[in-house]
């Protein structure tokens, strides 16, 4: 993207329609809904469960959806200790050259030689998908944008992703890189993961560090406050609020366009305490319509939440509505010989809105009065509950559903050693003689 699209998106702030909710259908697996991109899917991140896929598992362009990567890297290096917010960086000869290609979305840099703040550049870089500033950070954080690279490697084979094709950190095609390209790639490479891969990087994203949102969500933001080069940095997902393609509840995630790419976004959104990710890739209609990825992901977003729906499973502090639900365990070595458990939390899932071909299961791992040993604390995890859906479409690599655990209600101390002993050896005589 260019400059005069960040020109264009100054005019339209302030427009906005909502894109209508279909209604749900009576069986959503056989659903004939095709989404409008070469590749699509739509997930549940709290517990990894697919609720649609197209193509999903077929690597292809993703453009400036990387960054999501390179936000990762540069989140969990703060993390670490290793970078910090207000750490200032200057621009390499090679990320500066960018901010005067046209072909490159970008901030304008006045001085070369002046300093940003990691903040600032990754602003730039998550909100107006600034390329020199996802650079520069590579370049910060991997010592160089191709060691970098290594490290997003190793990032995505740690997640079981080993699909990758990734050539830099910011999603560029090499030929606009010059002599800056990642060794043995071509003067033509880009990125390439698959729907499915980008899903996966989402979702580690939004768990790991949700404070993301709070960039993302944002329509504009300024860069370089009373510095050379403030300005003011503008998005292009235009389906935040006050914005061309708005609907209520997206707070990201992160748009991506090139030729070989197509039109991509992964989005996000809340809806009636549901939240979901999508990821479009190679929307289609992109060549006449600027707005057909977010029309994609709209429509993708209404199958969606037309066919699902967050079920309470438990409330906090009330026996669950399940005869498999153990609420008392049996107390080994204790002052009291029992421990009532219940949930800890209230806890919700996804679940099917209809009759489909999905199964779901909940199971416990202790059945009633199965044997603890104390000393138990109060809201000691003691009883873990998992739950499932199969269905055709599964869960992501890594994930298999939810888990939420029954806690203790009540503390129970060890009884004293002599007892403890005594109660040892009454054990060990019924057992063996």
């Amino acid at each position: 993207m260019t400059r005069i699209k960040q020109l264009i998106l100054g005019l339209t702030l302030g427009l906005a329609f909502l894109l209508p909710v279909v209604q749900a259908r009576q069986v959503w697996a056989d659903s004939a809904y095709d989404a409008p991109a070469k590749a699509a899917i739509a997930i549940d991140p709290d517990s990894g469960k697919i609720l649609y896929a197209k193509n999903a598992d077929e690597a292809m362009g993703i453009a400036s959806t990387t960054k999501l990567l390179t936000a990762y890297m540069t989140l969990d290096a703060i993390k670490k200790g290793t970078l910090h917010w207000e750490d200032k960086v200057e621009m390499s000869e090679y990320a500066y050259a960018l901010t005067q290609d046209p072909q490159a979305s970008n901030i304008a840099v006045m001085d070369p030689k002046e300093a940003f703040t990691i903040r600032d550049l990754f602003n730039a870089a998550m909100i107006q998908s600034a390329n020199s500033a996802a650079i520069t950070l590579a370049e910060k954080i991997g010592g160089s944008e191709p060691k970098f690279v290594d490290m997003m490697k190793t990032q995505l084979a740690y997640w079981g992703i080993t699909d990758a094709k990734l050539v830099n950190a910011s999603g560029l095609n090499n030929s606009v890189l010059g002599n800056n390209i990642y060794p043995g790639s071509s003067e033509t490479d880009e990125n390439m993961l698959s729907a499915k891969d980008l899903a996966i990087i989402s979702q580690h994203l939004i768990r790991d560090f949700p404070e993301v949102l709070d960039v993302t969500k944002q329509t504009i933001a300024t860069f370089d406050k009373g510095g050379a080069s403030e300005q003011t940095l503008a998005t292009y997902n235009y389906m935040l609020m006050g914005l061309p393609a708005a609907r209520g509840g997206v707070d990201g995630l992160k748009t991506g366009t090139t030729e070989f790419a197509g039109a991509c976004f992964v989005g996000t959104t809340v809806q009636n305490d549901f939240r979901i990710i999508t990821v479009v890739l190679n929307a289609d209609n992109a060549d006449t319509d600027e707005y057909a990825r977010f029309t994609a992901t709209g429509s993708l977003m209404n199958e969606v939440y037309g066919n699902w729906q967050a079920q309470k499973i438990a409330t906090k502090g009330i026996k669950m509505d399940n005869a498999e639900a153990p609420t008392k365990l049996t107390v080994v070595d204790g002052q009291k010989t029992s421990v009532n458990v219940l949930p800890a939390d209230d806890f919700s899932t996804v679940v099917p809105m209809s009759d489909t071909d999905a199964t779901t299961s909940i199971s416990f791992n202790k059945k009633q009065a199965a044997p603890v040993t104390a000393a138990i604390k109060k809201n000691q995890k003691l009883v873990k509950v998992s739950f499932q859906i199969k269905d055709k479409l599964g869960y992501l690599p890594g994930s298999d559903g939810n888990t939420f655990y029954l806690t203790a209600t009540q503390p129970v101390p060890r009884s004293n050693a002599v007892k403890v002993m005594w109660n040892h050896f009454v054990k060990f005589v019924n057992d063996k003689l």
